[in-house]
């Protein structure tokens, strides 16, 4: 079965985006290979928002050939016919992508999103970039809800820019 992997650059105070959405605070390190990162999934699952950050952005060849999926309410199919729009049943159509064939599944942004499926017991890893910085207010890598799942970490590495590379899988407990 696929992987569902939170894969998030994420401040010191737990902020994904300010309170904007504005990324700009995110550090590049010229020693993150983003290229081989991309190539470890053939899916990226977002909601609406952050589907519409990346609309903004200048196309790139990272995300050509990948499956498209964006959870919203509000998109439709006629207006983005190349991407996959799920707009109910979330969990039972997550589920289903996991059970596919492919490589895994990045859960590119969204802290509703990512939030609604660690509820559902469907994310595998957490994956985060750690930004040297205090945003002080933004949008929260994980919103207000029941406690989380324990976590083990895997990996961790420190680059030179500062930022701290965590990798946590999931511990689900019997329900």
């Amino acid at each position: 079965m696929r992987r569902l992997r939170y894969n998030v650059a994420v401040s010191l105070d737990g902020f994904i985006a300010g309170s904007k959405g504005e990324i700009d605070w995110i550090l590049m390190d010229s020693t993150v290979d983003f290229a081989a990162i991309f190539n470890e999934f053939d899916t990226l699952l977002m909601g609406s928002k952050t589907f519409e950050v990346l609309q903004a952005q200048p196309p790139g060849d990272l995300m050509s050939g990948k499956q498209i999926v964006v959870v919203s309410h509000t998109l439709k199919k006629e207006d983005h016919p190349n991407i996959t729009i799920i707009s109910d049943h979330l969990i039972e159509r997550v589920s289903s992508l996991k059970e596919m064939t492919g490589k895994d599944i990045w859960l590119f942004g969204g802290g509703i999103l990512f939030r609604n499926l660690l509820d559902a017991r469907l994310v595998d890893t957490v994956e985060l970039a750690v930004m040297p910085i205090f945003l002080s207010q933004g949008i929260p890598v994980l919103p207000s809800g029941q406690r989380s799942s324990l976590f083990h970490l895997e990996t961790s590495k420190i680059l030179s820019s500062g930022i701290v590379m965590l990798t946590y899988s999931v511990i689900y407990r019997a329900a």
